[in-house]
C-alpha cells in the first residue's frame, strides 16, 4: 500500500474516533478539547507529509500570477482527499469543492504566492529560486509566510474529511494567486468565484506573523489596513556630474520629497490616527558620474479611516508639486494606484469563533487591541459579501523572541528575508485552529 493510502486510512481511522467525540447541536455545547485533542492525536502521526509539502513549496517559491508549479502541487493534494478542483480561476487560482450534504457553504482561503526577496535565513531549505518582476529577473522568497498557511490549509483539508461524519454542508477551499500584489481575490471574483461556485454563506483566512507560537489572535471588526500603491517619477535635465549647475537633478527631488513626505504624517495627520507612508524603492541613473533625466519612486500607503487616507493622498501631491517647483523642474507623475481595503471582520462570527478559540488554546487565544498595520486582499471576498473571520498565528519560537527583547535586538518580521516561521508547531497550530472554527459553523 502507498504512502498516501497509509495516510487516507489513517485519517478514515480519526473519523471514525471523532464520531465518538460528545458533540451537542449548538456551538457553545461543541467538545472542543476532545476535538483538539483527536486532530492532534492524527497530526502526530500525518505531520510527516505535511512538513516536507511546507519545505517543498519554501524551497519553490513563485511570485503574483506566475505560481503554476505552486497551484498544481495543491490541486494534486485536494484531488487525492476526493475534492473536486477546477485550476485556472483568475489565471492561476484553484478552487477546490467538497460537499457533504445540505448544509452551509464555508470558504477557507490560502495564497500562493511569494515575495521578490532574497532569503537570508540560511535554513537547509532555503529558497535560491528566480523569476521575472517588473521586467527583471529577481530572487524569490516566501518571506510573507504563505507557505505556513498552504501546508494548514491541505492539513485543514484532511481533517474535514476525516471527521465529515460531525459536519455538513460544502468545503470550499481556495488557493488564491497574487496576494502580494493585492489583486489575485478581485481577479478570481471577476473570473466568476462566486458564479461558478458555490457563494459561502462563511469565510476563513488565517496569517502567520512574528509572534510567539502556539498563539492565536483575533479580533470582531477591523483587522488589517487599507493600502495603496504610490509611484511617482520626478522629471529633470541630466549632465555630467561635476556640472551639476547645468542640470536640473531628479535625485535631489526625490531625496528632498522622501524627507518632506513624513511631515505629512506628523504635521498634517491627527497624531491618534494610524497614518503610514513608505517608499521602499528608488531608481535612477545608471553611473555616479551622470546626473540622470529622471528619478523614479514606489512606496506604499497605510491607514484606517478613508479621511486620513484622503489627507495623506493630497498632502503627497502637494509635496511632490512643491519640491518640483522648488529644483525648477516639471511638474512629477504621481500616480496612486488603489489596494487592499480593509478586512472587517463579522462581529458575530469573530466572537463565536473566539470562543472556540478560547476552548482549544486557553491563555494562547488573545483578542488584539488594534487592528494590524498590514493589509490584505482578503477584503475583496468580504465586500464581495462573504462574512469573514480571519485571525493570526504566531510563528516564532519564544524563547528567542524573549532573548530578543531582553537584548533590545529586533525581530525579523513579515516580508523581512530574515522571516523564518517555525514549521512545528506553527503549522499544526494552523491546523487545529482552522478546523475547530469550520466545525462549529458546519456541525450536525
Amino acid at each position: 500500500m502507498s504512502v498516501r493510502h497509509n495516510r487516507v486510512r489513517r485519517w478514515a481511522f480519526l473519523g471514525a474516533a471523532v464520531a465518538a467525540v460528545s458533540l451537542a447541536g449548538s456551538a457553545s455545547a461543541l467538545d472542543v478539547p476532545a476535538l483538539k485533542a483527536a486532530v492532534d492525536k492524527d497530526l502526530d502521526g500525518e505531520y510527516g507529509h505535511l512538513d516536507g509539502l511546507y519545505k517543498d513549496i519554501h524551497n519553490h517559491p513563485e511570485l503574483g500570477f506566475q505560481e503554476a508549479r505552486t497551484a498544481a502541487v495543491l490541486a494534486k493534494e485536494m484531488r487525492a482527499l476526493g475534492f473536486e478542483v477546477t485550476e485556472g480561476v483568475g489565471k492561476t487560482g484553484i478552487v477546490a469543492v467538497y460537499k457533504n450534504g445540505a448544509g452551509p457553504t464555508v470558504l477557507v482561503r490560502t495564497e500562493l504566492d511569494a515575495l521578490p526577496v532574497q532569503e537570508k535565513t540560511g535554513l537547509a531549505y532555503a529558497s535560491t529560486a528566480k523569476q521575472s518582476y517588473r521586467g527583471h529577473e529577481t530572487f524569490v522568497d516566501h518571506a510573507c509566510g504563505h507557505d505556513i498557511h498552504m501546508a494548514a490549509w491541505v492539513g485543514t483539508a484532511h481533517a474535514l474529511v476525516a471527521m465529515k461524519s460531525r459536519w455538513h454542508g460544502t468545503l470550499m477551499f481556495i488557493g488564491q494567486p497574487a496576494e502580494e500584489m493585492v489583486s489575485g481575490a478581485k481577479g478570481m471574483i471577476d473570473d466568476g468565484l462566486f458564479t461558478r461556485f458555490p457563494k459561502p454563506d462563511y469565510g476563513f483566512a488565517l496569517h502567520v506573523g512574528p509572534g510567539p507560537y502556539g498563539f492565536v489572535s483575533y479580533k470582531a471588526g477591523v483587522f488589517s489596513s487599507t493600502s495603496d500603491e504610490l509611484d511617482v517619477t520626478f522629471h529633470g535635465r541630466g549632465g555630467h556630474g561635476s556640472m551639476p549647475n547645468l542640470t536640473v537633478d531628479p535625485v535631489m527631488e526625490a531625496a528632498r520629497f522622501i524627507v518632506d513626505l513624513q511631515g505629512v504624517v506628523s504635521r498634517e495627520k491627527d497624531p491618534s490616527q494610524f497614518g503610514v507612508i513608505s517608499i521602499g524603492s528608488i531608481q535612477a541613473g545608471n553611473a555616479g558620474n551622470v546626473i540622470p533625466d529622471t528619478a523614479e519612486l514606489r512606496g506604499t500607503i497605510r491607514s484606517y479611516d478613508p479621511a486620513v487616507r484622503e489627507r495623506m493622498i493630497d498632502g503627497i501631491k502637494r509635496t511632490a508639486n512643491g519640491v518640483a517647483m522648488i529644483s525648477g523642474a516639471p511638474a512629477p507623475d504621481v500616480a496612486i494606484v488603489e489596494g487592499g481595503k480593509a478586512v472587517v471582520n463579522d462581529d458575530a462570527l469573530t466572537e463565536r469563533t473566539a470562543k472556540v478559540f478560547k476552548a482549544a488554546f486557553g491563555d494562547h487565544a488573545v483578542a488584539e487591541p488594534k487592528p494590524g498595520a498590514a493589509s490584505e486582499d482578503y477584503s475583496e471576498f468580504i465586500i464581495a459579501g462573504v462574512p469573514s473571520t480571519y485571525f493570526g498565528i504566531g510563528g516564532l519560537d519564544p524563547k528567542m523572541l524573549a532573548e530578543a527583547k531582553a537584548a533590545g535586538k529586533p525581530v525579523p518580521a513579515n516580508h523581512s528575508p530574515f522571516f523564518a516561521p517555525v514549521p512545528e508547531p506553527s503549522i499544526r497550530t494552523g491546523v487545529e485552529a482552522m478546523t475547530l472554527a469550520v466545525i462549529d459553523v458546519m456541525q450536525k
